[in-house]
């Protein structure tokens, strides 16, 4: 297969989605595979986001950048005293 072919890919799921999937593609003029394909993507998209940023952040940590969770808990421990006295 080269870099551009498409290949194919298959799930399972119930007929409630099905469902919605075949009435959204069709409210947008769309097939099936255009809606669940971008759907795909969105996803991939994001969950990629995510990863990449724990893993600066995990690096970050490991770097030392990181603030104790002791001083945060005390410094919100400060900024919130005024407010319990009320």
């Amino acid at each position: 297969m080269g870099a551009n072919m498409d290949t194919s890919i298959t799930i399972r799921t119930n007929q409630e989605l099905s469902a919605q999937i075949k009435a959204l593609a069709a409210s947008m003029d769309r097939s099936r595979n255009w809606v669940i394909e971008n759907a795909l993507r969105d996803y991939v998209e994001n969950q990629s986001w995510q990863v990449e940023g724990i893993k600066k952040a995990v690096q970050s940590l490991d770097n030392g950048l990181g603030i104790n969770h002791d001083a945060v808990t005390k410094e919100i421990d400060i900024i919130l005293s005024p407010r319990r006295k009320k």
